[in-house]
């Protein structure tokens, strides 16, 4: 990992966190979004990352996650900002804790639970009293022992507000934590390859009537995957177009599984036949799939897989372009040759 980051805001904010009551109990299992405002609301804290490393500065997740390669026994920091959106002082605690990758989420240990990873992490301030509207910079610094295996790890920088509240069966806990997911990965030598495949493309609808795809797709790489992307369609009844459409941005895959993403498209569109182009992608890592599909007519229901155009379908409707000119262009040059030929001269009687 390069020693040298390059200092800049990010300005993407993190994760916006359910807000979790839990009845005279100190565990909070949290659950959210990646994508979220990375606050609560008007009166909700947030945190971001405010440094990017120097060899990762084309890899969008970098700029939103600590996302990093490193051989054991390195050490590197992290600047991040904790600002506050409340018109109220709030007191931040500040805390590593374990995550991990189940089903195709991302998942957050409850409470302060901790793993190899969040014991790696070190913050230089474990809480701050923040003003209202206040905002101000944490130093966080993974230590990684020399003793680490090879391998990818998970875990969160949290930031948390809490307030006990009377209740009718006793206090009531609110917690409210926000945080920045890290995926790091350990070993010696260069980081391992990234990389993922597109499979079957599912059209279907939901309960409420609207239009969805649901994608499967595998990560063939060996580091975690979180991904984005959108759906376009075209060539639709009376040569409609509509997109792009984005895609879910909470799938989250581990190293060899496999999982599904989805896009919704609203319902005032037709079921079709469409071509579709949908693009997937990871930080640097993009791929294509193309193809027809019809939508069904019913709520809650799948149609049948769409037809995806393969590298040989591609392939043979170029080389039919290609025929296809040709021709034209033989067919135009005969008969410019023929109306160029002198008709033969007719005897006299």
């Amino acid at each position: 990992m390069p020693t040298s980051l390059l200092r800049r805001p990010v300005y993407t904010t993190l994760m916006a966190l359910l807000l979790h009551v839990v009845i005279s109990a100190p565990a909070v299992a949290d659950s959210g979004s990646r994508d979220g405002t990375g606050s609560g609301g008007r009166d909700g804290i947030g945190i971001k990352l405010l440094e990017v490393p120097a060899n990762r500065m084309d890899d969008p997740r970098s700029r939103v996650f600590i996302v990093d390669h490193v051989n054991p026994g390195t050490t590197f920091t992290r600047s991040l900002e904790v600002y506050s959106t409340s018109r109220e002082p709030q007191h931040v605690e500040l805390y590593a804790a374990a995550a991990g990758i189940r089903g195709g989420r991302f998942t957050f240990a409850p409470d302060r639970t901790s793993n190899e990873l969040s014991e790696w992490v070190r913050l230089n301030r474990s809480s701050v009293d923040l003003p209202a509207n206040g905002r101000t910079r944490v130093k966080a610094t993974v230590a990684v022992p020399q003793w680490a295996s090879k391998g990818e790890r998970y875990a969160v920088v949290w930031a948390q507000v809490s307030s006990d509240k009377p209740g009718a069966k006793g206090n009531v806990k609110l917690v409210h934590r926000v945080g920045i997911r890290s995926y790091l990965d350990v070993g010696l030598g260069g980081e391992p390859p990234s990389d993922f495949e597109i499979g079957e493309v599912v059209p279907g609808r939901t309960e409420d009537g609207q239009l969805k795809i649901v994608v499967d797709v595998s990560n063939t790489g060996e580091r975690a995957l979180d991904f984005g992307g959108e759906l376009s369609l075209s060539d639709g009844p009376s040569f409609l177009r509509a997109g792009p459409f984005p895609v879910n941005r909470d799938t989250t895959l581990a190293p060899g599984d496999q999982g599904n993403v989805v896009a919704l498209m609203g319902d005032d569109l037709p079921a079709g036949p469409w071509r579709f182009h949908l693009t997937l992608r990871s930080g640097r890592i993009s791929h294509t799939a193309t193809g027809t599909l019809t939508f069904p007519e019913k709520p809650g229901t799948s149609g049948l897989p769409g037809s995806l155009d393969s590298p040989w379908t591609l392939a043979l409707a170029g080389a039919g372009l290609v025929a296809l000119i040709a021709g034209a262009v033989l067919l135009v040059a005969f008969r410019r040759f023929r109306a160029r030929r002198p008709s033969p001269t007719r005897g006299s009687a």
